[in-house]
């Protein structure tokens, strides 16, 4: 029986844990007689027909689960958007005489894995696929209370981070920082860490329910925050906003946020857009009308996450994911993301995980109905409805009772 070789590949963008994964492939594949490689940069050289990759052995590998990055760096390339890409992508992997694959990355990487054992199918080189759920922002659609692996650790990196701006802006005063955090389309690393740090307001867009809302409904809630904190004697604080509540911004609010570009997978390039800087100067125009001075500084919370060294939680957990990976297809299992559920490795199978109305992988959404949202919500210093009715709040605003509450009873309805 000729030797099994398991590829694998990176893709998307990083999460602390991935050089654990690949450690614990690599031992328990090598343990079972299989050769490993590490393909480079994701699906990107495959692509291309080009052989760039690395056989993972004990000696290259045996330390690196306490490493943050990717020791085979990382690459956004969607093999899905060409026929030829995919096609070239299957041969290139039988050229290596690869017969597995276990893939690393988030909603978009199971997406490409799925296809590319597809084409394998057609192409007469079946190849058995698994898939590890990798992301930061919590998003796959894994069971409630079970994170992707990276997310522990971002938020615990994260939630320092915001601890020692909140002591800043203590410290010096009338300063208030607006912290924009990762998640393209979920809000849980902005309410992860937003919650363990004692942030005075996090947004996240699973509160709004409607498809879209104005600029003006974001800033209203984050001036809001701030009156209610000027009222304690506290004109300073930090406000944590998830980066997806942008997709959430009405159209015609688009121009406001400057020229919008997107990534390989057709999603805004949030980076490249200054929405901090514009929240930034809508704020400060709305306090100044109130005739309160402050400091506002914006700041992206994320990348610097995205390659610490992981945690003991997700050392332990990125263990279990690449050992139960391995024993997926020893057993001839093929087409799953795996998951650990308890004590327990279970399959998800990428049709049963699939949207049937966009064909791509579910996202799961922060449960704005379960207790974690509830607690978080109760430690937030927010306008509230019973707050339309206090006149000393309208005075701040500098309007009459009945023209306040006529004015924001918007943001409860």
């Amino acid at each position: 029986m000729s030797q099994k070789t398991i590829a694998i590949i990176c893709g998307g963008g990083p999460a602390p844990g991935i050089n654990s994964v690949i450690r614990s492939v690599t031992s328990e594949a090598i343990r079972n007689g299989w050769k490993v490689l590490g393909i480079y940069e994701g699906f990107r050289y495959l692509a291309k027909g080009e052989k760039k990759y690395i056989e993972l052995v004990y000696d290259n590998t045996s330390r690196i689960h306490l490493t943050g990055g990717c020791i085979l760096q990382m690459s956004r390339f969607n093999p899905t958007k060409n026929e030829n890409d995919l096609k070239t992508v299957v041969k290139t992997l039988a050229e290596l005489g690869v017969t597995h694959i276990l893939t690393i990355g988030g909603d978009d990487t199971a997406f490409s894995a799925s296809a590319v054992a597809a084409c394998s199918q057609k192409l007469g080189h079946p190849l058995n696929v698994v898939h590890v759920p990798k992301t930061i922002d919590n998003d796959l659609p894994l069971p409630e209370g079970v994170p992707t692996f990276g997310f522990e650790t971002a938020r615990a990196f994260g939630t320092t981070e915001i601890e020692n701006l909140i002591e800043d802006a203590r410290t010096t005063n009338n300063r208030w920082y607006l912290a924009i955090a990762m998640g393209r389309t979920a809000g849980h690393l902005a309410l992860g860490i937003g919650r363990s740090a004692g942030a005075a307001i996090t947004v996240i867009p699973e509160e709004f329910p409607q498809y879209k809302i104005t600029l003006q409904h974001l800033i209203d809630l984050l001036v809001g925050a701030m009156v209610k904190r000027y009222m304690l004697g506290r004109n300073y604080g930090v406000a944590v906003i998830a980066e997806g509540v942008l997709e959430k911004i009405a159209a015609e609010d688009f121009a406001k946020l400057g020229k919008v570009s997107l990534d390989e997978h057709s999603h805004i390039r949030y980076a490249e857009l200054d929405f901090g800087e514009i929240l930034k100067e809508a704020i400060i125009n709305e306090m100044k009308r109130l005739g309160i001075k402050l400091t506002i500084v914006d700041k992206e919370i994320g990348y610097e996450l995205r390659c610490a060294a992981p945690i003991a939680y997700d050392i332990d957990y990125t263990a279990m994911l690449g050992y139960s990976a391995v024993q997926f297809l020893l057993k001839g299992g093929t087409g799953a993301m795996i998951s650990v559920q308890g004590s327990r490795a279970i399959p998800m199978y990428f049709e049963e995980l699939k949207n049937p109305t966009t064909g791509k992988t579910f996202v799961r959404k922060v449960n704005i109905d379960s207790v974690n949202y509830k607690i978080a919500r109760s430690f937030m210093q927010r306008l509230e409805k019973e707050d339309l009715d206090n006149p000393e709040i309208a005075k701040i605003y500098r309007m009459k009772p009945e023209e306040f509450k006529k004015r924001y009873l918007y943001l409860f309805e």
